[in-house]
């Protein structure tokens, strides 16, 4: 743990808000929005809550990815983070999905995103520690 930045972990995180801000709103709010059933009014509500909790969430994804990256480099941390969006949380999202007979254009759509979030998040990490 002595490699691990806390600035890298803090600048990880908030990279998958403004990649998520981004990935939910300009380029697939619409389309989410059918494939997950979300209405309008739901999107109005409890927005403190999810983002308060998204935050935290994302604070420990960042900090335990860093150890993973240690200090091999932005390169290597892109390629962690791809690795680890895709084939971990692209694919566990895949099975949750199946079972909960989900659409497959929700699941490109959220695995996706975690699939260019962890990608940013592992490139910054490494860039910094």
């Amino acid at each position: 743990m002595d490699d691990v930045n806390p600035l890298a972990i803090v600048l990880g995180a908030l990279s998958v808000f403004v990649i998520g801000g981004i990935w939910y709103s300009a380029l697939f709010a619409k389309p989410w929005q059918r494939a997950a059933g979300v209405t309008d009014a739901e999107l109005q509500t409890g927005a403190a809550r999810i983002f308060l909790g998204a935050a935290a969430f994302s604070l420990v994804i960042a900090a335990t990815m860093a150890p993973f990256i240690g200090t091999e480099g932005p390169a290597f941390g892109a390629a962690a983070g791809a690795a680890a969006g895709v084939g971990w949380v692209g694919c566990a999202l895949g099975i949750v999905y199946l079972f909960e007979r989900r659409s497959l254009a929700l699941l490109l759509i959220d695995a996706g995103y975690f699939a260019v979030a962890f990608t940013a998040m592992g490139a910054i990490i490494g860039a910094l520690q």
